[in-house]
């Protein structure tokens, strides 16, 4: 699972409000033109952000091979025929071109997660969005970024403990069953830990969140970003 990592790239140096209006961007110009060129030239674009970053593609792709592997079955469920030829080729590839635009934003999503700490994430959507919303979309972002990969670590323990256990044996349903529950279990019970840790910490809707400032190289980022923003208002 990709987390923040520590360090001095371009990326790391940028604002993460120049950073989140990329993202943005990127996701608007990435559905709203879906043609083959255009996927082309957004992916290569993702692929330069996981350069400023210092990110493998790889590294990427095995960190979602659970979400590409369903998004793969895609273009496969699209071309099946009920009768002659079976399996249709336009529709298929059609679908894959559809599914490919989801690449690119899977990539500056990574490239950001990896070089922004989340007090920051937090602090930025808090003075992009002002008052109790921004606070608590703050808060909520917050928690998934640091939660999600504890519960997929939970679940992960809870397969090898199964294994460990001779469950390879058992039916698939019954396994199914097992990882599902146990899983379950685990992540109440963090849920339970985690209220508890945040009242004896006295949390606060409003604690003092890091300074964020824009430096010269977050001004062509932000024109990067509005432009990519903008992209579906002009015909290609």
């Amino acid at each position: 699972m990709l987390s923040y990592r520590p360090g001095s790239t371009f990326a790391h140096r940028l604002d993460p409000r120049s950073k989140l209006l990329v993202q943005f961007g990127l996701a608007i110009a990435a559905i709203a033109h879906p043609t083959l060129p255009w996927l082309v030239g957004t992916t290569a674009f993702a692929l330069v952000t996981l350069a400023a970053a210092r990110l493998s593609p790889l590294a990427v792709l095995r960190a979602y091979r659970v979400v590409l592997t369903v998004l793969a079955l895609a273009p496969l469920v699209a071309g099946i025929a009920f009768g002659p030829p079976w399996f249709r080729v336009e529709p298929a590839l059609r679908s894959a071109l559809y599914v490919g635009r989801i690449l690119p934003v899977l990539f500056v999503s990574a490239a950001y997660l990896t070089s922004t700490p989340v007090r920051h994430t937090r602090a930025a959507v808090q003075r992009l969005i002002p008052g109790k919303p921004g606070q608590i979309l703050g808060i909520g972002m917050a928690l998934v970024v640091r939660l999600f990969p504890l519960v997929l670590a939970d679940v992960r323990e809870v397969r090898d403990a199964i294994h460990a256990r001779g469950g390879a044996d058992r039916p698939l349903w019954d396994r199914v069953r097992l990882l599902t529950v146990r899983s379950l279990e685990r992540t109440l019970d963090r849920s339970d830990r985690l209220s508890v840790a945040l009242r004896a910490r006295c949390f606060a809707w409003n604690p003092t969140l890091p300074p964020l400032s824009f430096a010269g190289r977050d001004y062509p980022v932000l024109a990067v970003g509005i432009a990519l923003a903008v992209s579906p208002l002009v015909p290609i």
